[in-house]
């Protein structure tokens, strides 16, 4: 079968509103706007976005394939709602990975050699100064992108795109956990400290600063979201 100019124009003008659609939906559930367990209807979804349904269709399809909506038994999706399980295995997953990232960073900084800064390096130091100033004025949601954004910027100066590829699977995951729970200022703390390391190109610091960190988050997240008071544990 032929496909025309005509054609393959119409099928990129809907993946971009596929793309736009999934964005809008993914923002909404991360903010709260979409509450964990609730059910999203397809058509409300599209008239809220003011699009058609097929984009929206395929933005709620992709959206399950990412964990952030599941498929209701019958029929529909709902935003998922996180368990305990699901929060020990996303960490399970995202604490070698954060700690690998860092080391790598760190190294990449270091193979400069001659004091050179990596374009990298001024992104992780941006993000952090504008996580400060979201946290100033109370602005949780974008103080919590911009803490996404640093660990995102880490992976990227990692100059790994594995590591990459496999990371943007949990980022959105990540972001919505992050979400439902308050930044301590000590982990606030933490990400200068991290950045500290991987700027002095120091891998093993940079990977122990950064193993701390994912623990206490851990921690703060089964606190935040199940009560738990318990130190880190392999059995928990």
């Amino acid at each position: 079968m032929q496909v025309t100019g005509s054609d393959a124009a119409k099928g990129q003008g809907r993946a971009s509103l596929s793309a736009q659609a999934r964005e809008a939906v993914r923002l909404r559930i991360v903010d709260r706007r979409y509450p964990m367990g609730a059910r999203l209807v397809e058509r409300e979804v599209a008239e809220e976005l003011r699009m058609s349904r097929v984009p929206v269709r395929e933005a709620l399809r992709a959206l399950v394939a990412e964990g952030l909506l599941e498929l209701m038994p019958h029929s529909g999706v709902r935003v998922r709602s996180l368990e305990r399980a699901d929060v020990r295995c996303l960490y399970e997953v995202w604490e070698p990975l954060a700690v690998q990232a860092s080391r790598l960073a760190a190294r990449a900084v270091a193979g400069c050699g001659d004091g050179t800064e990596p374009p990298g390096l001024s992104a992780l130091r941006e993000s952090l100064e504008r996580a400060e100033q979201a946290a100033a004025v109370d602005e949780g949601t974008r103080e919590v992108a911009e803490h996404t954004a640093f660990h995102d910027g880490i992976v990227a100066l990692s100059g790994n795109p594995l590591l990459g590829r496999t990371m943007e699977q949990l980022s959105w995951q990540l972001q919505l956990l992050f979400g439902l729970r308050e930044e301590p200022a000590h982990m606030r703390a933490q990400h200068a400290e991290i950045f500290r390391h991987i700027a002095a190109g120091d891998e093993e610091a940079a990977a122990a600063s950064t193993l701390l960190h994912v623990r206490d988050s851990r921690v703060v997240a089964l606190k935040s979201l199940f009560g738990d008071t318990a130190l880190y544990t392999r059995s928990q």
